[in-house]
């Protein structure tokens, strides 16, 4: 019994510190090959929006509390920790720099419609209270005409500006928007012109009248005109948005589910700086297109729609500041307003918005990046998120320069200066927050490579002036079984770039080697693994894989 007490613990104490090689010999994949022939078209997710309300917060929600899911890390990922291209995402700001013209032009590539009047109405927009219209220019473009919100001019249409052009940059995929001007007498009835306000109306036709009145409950520009935006078609067939859980069953090139893909858990930590709390699946389209390069070939692209509620104008045009920060039916919170009867002051009672035209409840000072709620709670990718998906997300944001989001509000052409400038403020201190946060939770090192045989690497809490605490870095190596080479420790670089000393590498015919990479500041939490072998064909050492604990 004795001797067999002694052998388990020895083999306790000789157990590997790291996991043992987890990646390939291999480049990491870039981009995935989702474009696959799907020859017939998926069905129609219809979105129910009551349904959609009760179900994710009362049915699935506590359905799925009680099925007890594991907390699991994303996937969608490649071996660098990162999310290659594919329908849902291709990287842009956060694999390289983007001039301020590519993202103010963003996704548009054509003129703009302004330019191309008159317009064809050819019906009202189907869904929603808002009014809208179905129109097509003089080029025979079509579009959906969406407008402000009567008594908070400016808000819906800016907002919809800058954070249409922001999620493009950072890598989503968005509709082509136009910020336009439109006065009455540029919107020519077609003869067929109809109304039809919801799937269960049946359509009528669409009268002078009729459009003149819808017309008189939109804000108008004190000029006898209204300002819109105006959203290009997609092209091929909408199929409605993607289901929060799962996958979609008919199209054979979507086999990660949903809740565990990165790019949407990631969308959380984006959506929390844009303020953007109208998440919900009917605000995401999916499009069974043509391949642009093959007309015999079809796939389903992936996009996200309607922005006009973010940057605070959803807690404005609903007169809800809760907006953003609670579910709109939030259990947690009404079960501890419950407790303490009503005595405790939450983040958002303090919220007041600064009586700018244009500006909806978008502020810094209650924003705290990690509680952000969007209204509904049925979008489970944000409830499986984690730090790792965050920190994903916010190397990307963190990439935008102040001159850049300038530019962008800018774009939103609001006619009170204070405007731009107080949305320019907000998005920065918001950015920069965000930083701090998710960069606290997660060992914030990252853009690993090797050099003249060494290992660099960037401090992104340093690089982007988030802390300026002194810091040093302790590099421990490995062999692939996870037996202990040789530790040292390596003072802050220059500007948060950093790199070693000359590295000790195995010895085998790989020299496939783990450096535990651990950042020594108190703010900081865990270490990251960085995995290396020699290229096979040239010899040289690089990068292979980076897991963070």
């Amino acid at each position: 019994m004795k001797r067999s007490l002694l052998i388990m613990l020895a083999a306790c104490s000789a157990a590997p510190r790291v996991p043992q090689a987890r990646f390939a010999n291999a480049p990491a994949v870039t981009v995935v090959n989702d474009r696959n022939d799907v020859p017939s078209k998926p069905s129609v997710r219809l979105f129910l929006e009551d349904v959609y309300q009760f179900d994710g917060l009362v049915t699935r929600r506590w359905v799925r509390g009680m099925e007890l899911h594991p907390r699991s890390r994303a996937l969608g990922v490649n071996a660098l920790d990162e999310v290659p291209d594919s329908t849902w995402f291709t990287n842009r700001i956060g694999s390289r720099d983007l001039s301020i013209a590519e993202i103010l032009k963003g996704p548009n590539q054509l003129d703009s419609p302004e330019h191309h009047k008159p317009w064809t109405v050819k019906s009202t927009k189907m869904g929603g209270a808002e009014v809208g219209f179905l129109v097509v220019d003089s080029r025979g473009e079509k579009f959906l005409l969406k407008f402000d919100t009567p008594g908070v001019p400016e808000q819906e249409t800016g907002a919809h500006v800058i954070t249409q052009r922001l999620l493009w940059a950072c890598g989503y995929n968005v509709p082509e928007d136009y910020l336009v001007h439109i006065r009455s007498d540029e919107l020519v009835l077609a003869p067929d012109a109809y109304v039809r306000d919801s799937e269960a109306d049946s359509p009528r036709p669409l009268t002078r009248a009729e459009l003149e009145r819808r017309l008189a409950r939109i804000e108008s520009d004190g000029h006898g005109g209204f300002r819109a935006i105006a959203s290009h078609y997609l092209s091929g067939k909408p199929i409605g948005g993607h289901p929060a859980e799962g996958v979609r069953e008919d199209d054979p090139n979507d086999r990660i589910a949903h809740e565990r893909r990165r790019d949407l858990r990631g969308l959380y930590a984006i959506a929390a700086w844009l303020d953007h709390a109208d998440i919900m699946e009917g605000n995401f389209l999916d499009m069974w297109m043509t391949d642009p390069a093959d007309p015999r070939r079809h796939y389903v692209k992936h996009y996200l729609i309607d922005f006009g509620k973010s940057l605070g104008v959803m807690a404005t045009t609903a007169a809800d500041p809760r907006r953003g920060y609670e579910y709109w039916v939030d259990w947690a919170q009404l079960g501890w307003s419950l407790v303490t009867a009503g005595a405790y002051e939450r983040q958002w009672e303090q919220r007041r918005a600064p009586e700018i035209r244009g500006v909806g409840l978008y502020d810094a000072a209650s924003f705290e990046p990690g509680h952000f709620r969007p209204t509904s709670a049925g979008y489970i990718p944000f409830t499986t998120a984690d730090r790792f998906d965050a920190f994903w997300a916010t190397k990307i944001l963190i990439r935008f320069t102040r001159e850049q989001l300038h530019a962008v509000v800018e774009a939103a052409q609001y006619t009170d200066p204070r405007a731009t400038a107080y949305i320019t403020d907000t998005l920065v201190a918001r950015q920069r927050a965000t930083a701090a946060y998710w960069f606290a939770r997660v060992n914030p090192l990252d853009r690993f490579s090797v050099e003249h045989g060494t290992l660099c690497f960037d401090d992104l809490a340093l690089r982007y002036g988030i802390t300026n605490q002194p810091t040093s870095y302790q590099v421990t190596s490995f062999d692939r079984d996870g037996t202990q080479l040789a530790t040292g420790r390596v003072a802050t670089g220059f500007a948060g770039h950093t790199c070693t000393g000359a590295l000790t590498i195995a010895s085998d015919r790989d020299a496939y080697t783990i450096l535990e990479v651990k950042t020594l500041r108190p703010e900081v939490a865990g270490s990251t693994m960085v995995h290396l072998a020699r290229d096979r064909a040239s010899g040289e050492l690089r990068v292979i894989g980076i897991w963070r604990p």
